[in-house]
């Protein structure tokens, strides 16, 4: 599991990366990849934040931390292991250490539960080699359905599940339902929604 931070360590880390323009208007999601990325297992985090600004900003000191979940922001089993039957090229890796501004949008995943849905491009690698680990390689921009959704589509469930399974093929995946409704909640209203992924630090 990802170590735990401090809100400001979060907002320097993400401040400091070479793609950061600002901090966007309204509710965001940083993802945090575990280094130690272990095997079809939910071992990420997943944070909501809130820029209390009115508008577009570069000041810290108008974010506010919401909550934070875990969750996966890699592929578990499924793509790692039977990726020739989703994409011969291998399964889908976003590229860490990047903002993704204005990535999402609220919609369904797969027509059956609220979620976020992509519509402008991640960095995506493509990871072939089913060594059961995650590698980045040559990223390139691609839509290609990296979502945000939880990992089931009954949201009274409140078991939180450590196996990833085919829940992600690359989408950013939440594993605690309680958690996920009250994400959705917060963003649901958004026009647009902004995603910063990092790794562990």
């Amino acid at each position: 599991m990802v170590r735990s931070y401090t809100d400001q360590q979060i907002l320097k880390k993400i401040k400091g990366l070479p793609t950061f323009k600002g901090f966007p208007k309204g509710f965001y999601i940083i993802g945090i990849q575990s280094t130690e990325d272990a095997f079809n297992v939910f071992d990420d985090k997943l944070y909501l934040f809130q820029n209390t600004g009115a508008e577009f900003t570069q000041d810290i000191n108008l974010q506010k931390f919401i909550l934070v979940s875990s969750g996966t922001t890699n592929a578990g089993k499924n793509g790692l292991l039977k990726y020739s039957d989703y994409n011969p090229e291998g399964v889908a890796v976003v590229k860490t250490n990047e903002w993704y501004y204005d990535v999402w949008k609220y919609g369904k995943h797969k027509g059956r539960m609220e979620a976020l849905v992509q519509v402008k491009p991640f960095l995506i690698s493509r990871d072939g080699d089913k060594d059961q680990q995650i590698e980045e390689g040559v990223s390139r921009p691609v839509i290609c359905g990296i979502n945000f959704h939880a990992n089931t589509y009954d949201m009274e469930n409140e078991v939180i599940r450590e196996i990833i399974g085919g829940w992600s093929l690359g989408c950013q995946v939440v594993n605690n339902t309680p958690k996920y409704v009250q994400i959705m909640s917060y963003v649901k209203h958004q026009k647009i929604v902004t995603y910063c992924l990092l790794k562990e630090f």
